[in-house]
């Protein structure tokens, strides 16, 4: 089984996949890591971005590793967030990254959460999230992440990059027609996991 969460930066995604994945028992597929993992890369060695995804080997679980080095905190530099940004609409890249991430999740029960996995990666997924939270909101979270001392600055580079996601050629933002969609402003993260649970269930019991 795959449950797909998707939705925009900030939004509380890597937090409540981590915790829905422990919940279920299920393994946990970041595929933002992947991007990031793949920019760091880039930005060390250079070269073509395409070939360079279609390359490199990239592990995930508790820690990242990228050609065999672990690369956890490196890739969370926000240098490496803004190259993964740009480097995502690649088309060559993406098709290279989604390859990979089926590959992962061939088999056993998943937690992916990105940008499009419920439209691109997995369509087919038992289960859709779309998550969000207000712009301001997902802007401080951020800001707290980055160790950024003024959430308004990361909510003006936000609002560019949610424009950017959504306008892209290559598998925009959006949420898939059958995704259920959860605002996660002021909710605690055992809330929307706890609800997350509960859809699961009813849909392994049928309901």
């Amino acid at each position: 089984m795959v449950v797909a969460i998707d939705g925009p930066a900030g939004a509380g995604k890597s937090t409540v996949a981590r915790k829905l994945a422990e919940a279920l028992g299920f393994s946990y597929l970041d595929s933002g890591a992947m991007y990031r993992a793949l920019a760091l890369s880039l930005l060390e060695r250079g070269g073509s971005a395409a070939e360079r995804a279609r390359e490199v080997e990239i592990r995930l679980g508790e820690r990242v590793t990228l050609d065999g080095r672990d690369v956890t905190e490196a890739i969370r530099e926000p240098r490496v967030s803004e190259a993964a940004s740009r480097i995502a609409t690649d088309k060559g890249v993406r098709a290279a990254m989604v390859e990979k991430q089926r590959a992962l999740m061939g088999e056993g029960g998943w937690v992916a959460e990105g940008r499009d996995i419920g439209t691109v990666v997995k369509p087919d997924a038992q289960l859709k999230i779309y998550l969000t939270a207000s712009p301001e909101q997902r802007a401080q979270r951020r800001a707290a992440d980055l160790g950024a001392a003024d959430w308004r600055v990361v909510l003006r580079d936000q609002t560019l990059r949610d424009q950017q996601d959504a306008e892209r050629a290559h598998s925009p933002l959006r949420p898939a027609p059958d995704a259920i969609e959860l605002d996660s402003t002021d909710r605690p993260v055992e809330d929307v996991v706890t609800q997350i649970v509960r859809l699961v269930r009813d849909l392994r019991s049928g309901a």
